[in-house]
């Protein structure tokens, strides 16, 4: 079997080319298509790993999860993970091959086009029908010969291009006609029609320009997609936290609401880990950038991070050590996952210089643990569960998640959890750290607050210690039904779907997908 394709390239990073693959994979799967996402080359510090312990970039993953598949690396067969001005960690079919600068990457490309071929040939037979994701815009003309994952992917897969822009910036009929001036008359020949994104107001004021573009370029405009605040998909990368209310203090009359502020490290990953929370009713998830804007939180969480020294140092120069020190006395519970927890302990050692220039760095002194990076990186779905008494409340069961880091941590602080599978093989290991009689929590698992279980308990604690009220004024959290995480995401899965349809020509998009 050989799978039908289309692809979504944007005029620019951010307009939400990954949202509409999304979009299309959750109606062509609604409709009994077998359907799969493919970025060819991401670039994001959002990774996840999968059953089989291979790395991959979350907005393809969000994407499986709509198309109602397993997530897999063939899927986003190259990762690039920037860990500085101008160079990233290379993540290929899963495994971290090295850092490079762009230079050197570019040199590879020989390479890593037979990779993401051979990934591609690999789906093609799998399934019916596969969505493909360009990166930032096809028309960047310094850096078109070196095309991976724009006009030279559609070219390998013999795709029709659909061009997608965000109306909700400005500009957008510029950036529409620039974007195809400046393509090749072949690849002009591939685009079918563009979408405008996040349009709000009156639609009659823009068609005028609709219509006009349609006559410049002979092309139809396939839609216009309302914006959409009120779903809550996995952004792709950290840019969207410093859009509208992320980044920023914490004021509220509502004594129900708990206040979690989490720092927004220069290299922030997987802040992914904290969308259940923000799902929450009476909780408020804000970002923070300075130690001033941090406050005097319920919670304080230091995230993950693909660069834990420098961001540790960071950290320091924002003045946060201090007033994480001073949190902690006053009893405010801090946690760390993967970077972050590696931050908390008392210091970190690079001997083989994986992360950095320097052999060594002070941690934060809040867990009595030690962090050792080491070349090979540990990535794995786990399974685990809550070792009793190390925090104030305890879960029974299961909990989910997944680790992705490059050291090991160890130190005399009570562990945190007993991870009794990794990879689909049994184990039995420790993870992670807790002190401060349960006040601080250091753990390497990513989609930790994903747990309904661990999520409602933790919340439950904070509602007690802080005395605060449940949301609807309810004393007792039990007497909640606690947030459905996963039921929310398919919800929300299928609201985006139907917004989309219904604001799309999805005749035009059939007829170029060869299906009706």
């Amino acid at each position: 079997m050989t799978a039908r394709a289309i692809m979504v390239q944007g005029t620019g990073s951010g307009v939400g080319k990954s949202i509409m693959v999304a979009a299309l994979c959750r109606i062509l799967h609604r409709e009994g298509y077998k359907v799969s996402p493919f970025k060819a080359q991401n670039m994001a510090l959002n990774s996840f790993a999968t059953l089989d312990g291979k790395e991959m970039g979350r907005a393809q993953v969000v994407q499986a999860e709509a198309a109602g598949v397993l997530p897999r690396v063939e899927m986003n067969p190259i990762l690039l993970k920037p860990n500085s001005d101008t160079g990233s960690q290379v993540v290929v079919m899963g495994k971290a091959i090295g850092d490079m600068t762009a230079q050197e990457y570019f040199h590879r490309r020989g390479d890593f086009l037979e990779i993401i071929s051979r990934a591609y040939r690999v789906l093609s037979e799998d399934f019916d029908v596969i969505v493909i994701e360009g990166a930032g815009s096809p028309a960047e003309i310094n850096l078109k010969d070196k095309d991976l994952v724009n006009m030279k992917m559609a070219e390998l897969a013999q795709a029709p291009v659909i061009l997608v822009t965000d109306v909700d910036r400005g500009g957008s009929f510029a950036w529409v006609i620039g974007t195809m001036e400046l393509l090749t008359r072949a690849e002009r020949a591939r685009v079918c029609g563009f979408i405008f994104n996040k349009f709000r107001g009156d639609p009659s004021l823009i068609r005028p320009g609709l219509d006009m573009l349609e006559s410049r370029t002979g092309l139809p405009v396939l839609g216009l997609v309302p914006f959409l605040p009120s779903l809550h998909i996995d952004e792709e990368d950290s840019a969207c936290l410093n859009e509208g209310s992320k980044v920023q203090g914490f004021k509220s009359s509502n004594r129900a609401d708990l206040d979690i502020a989490v720092v927004k490290l220069p290299r922030i990953s997987n802040f992914s880990d904290f969308n259940a929370l923000e799902r929450e009713a009476g909780v408020r998830v804000r970002y923070v950038e300075t130690a001033e804007s941090l406050g005097s939180p319920d919670l304080a969480i230091l995230p993950g991070t693909k660069s834990t020294m420098s961001d540790l140092l960071h950290v320091r120069e924002r003045g946060f050590e201090e007033r994480l020190s001073s949190l902690v006395q006053m009893g405010t519970p801090v946690v760390g996952i993967c970077g972050g927890f590696q931050m908390l302990g008392r210091d970190i050692r690079d001997p083989h210089h994986v992360e950095s220039h320097h052999d060594f760095v002070e941690g934060l002194g809040l867990l009595d643990t030690t962090t050792t990076f080491l070349p090979t990186k540990a990535t794995y779905q786990v399974r685990a569960e809550m070792l009793d008494s190390s925090l104030p409340f305890f879960v029974k069961g299961h909990l989910g998640g997944y680790e992705i880091h490059m050291g090991i941590t160890e130190g005399n602080s009570s562990p945190f959890l007993k991870v009794t599978e990794r990879a689909g093989r049994k184990v039995e290991a420790m993870d992670g750290a807790v002190g401060n009689n349960g006040q601080i929590l250091g753990t390497y698992l990513h989609g930790l607050f994903d747990n309904d279980s661990f999520r409602t308990g933790f919340l439950g604690y904070l509602r007690k210690k802080s005395g605060r009220t449940t949301p609807g004024g309810l004393a007792d959290t039990d007497k909640n039904l606690p947030l459905d995480f996963q039921k929310v995401r398919e919800e929300d899965y299928n609201k985006l779907a139907e917004a989309v349809k219904g604001s799309l020509r999805m005749d035009l998009v059939y007829k170029a997908l060869g299906l009706h």
